[in-house]
């Protein structure tokens, strides 16, 4: 009877509960530790091809990519509105589109931190291609805040945003006087 117990007991310490736990446990974290390295070498992945696609120079920039940029620019984000100037009747001076202008809108607060004017953007926007994707994204801009009102915060796709920055590259400066 001692003999069968002393086996019992070893096979009992060998896959009890807690030693099978304790396994387990090890098992699991060394599982999540495989996880999380294979994650995080998708995300670093991730972040490699994002900032190749946004670094693009405008040579690199499709046809299809300047036209889908041009059709988000003009009739969905509706940039001129606000980045083109007018004339005396109030109407978008289109020869001088997306060149900057002043800001016609005015907050009825008296918001003293309201922009009085919207940057040119159209040929030399006023960031790199990184900085400008990033702050179609998020509505984040090179100094880390949020973008003032009245610029939407848009939250573009990756592939918007880099097509607004084609388009916006791929139009000529004019002259300024």
């Amino acid at each position: 009877m001692e003999l069968q117990s002393k086996s019992s007991r070893a096979v009992s310490a060998a896959f009890g509960p807690r030693r099978l736990l304790a396994r387990g446990f090890r098992l699991a974290t060394a599982s999540m530790a495989v996880l999380l390295a294979a994650d995080l070498s998708v995300c670093v992945i991730q972040a490699q091809r994002a900032e190749k696609s946004s670094t693009k120079t405008s040579a690199e920039h499709t046809s299809s990519e300047v036209a889908r940029g041009k059709y988000l620019v003009e009739n969905v984000a509706m940039c001129g509105q606000c980045h083109t100037p007018r004339d005396s009747s109030g109407a978008l001076d289109q020869s001088r589109a997306l060149e900057g202008a002043p800001v016609f809108m005015r907050p009825a607060d008296g918001n003293a931190d309201w922009p009085l004017t919207a940057p040119r953007i159209g040929g030399t926007p006023p960031a790199g291609d990184a900085d400008m994707v990033k702050l179609l994204t998020t509505g984040i801009w090179t100094n880390g805040k949020l973008l003032r009102f009245p610029m939407m915060p848009f939250r573009m796709s990756q592939a918007d945003a880099e097509a607004v920055v084609a388009y916006l590259r791929s139009m000529q400066p004019k002259p300024q006087p």
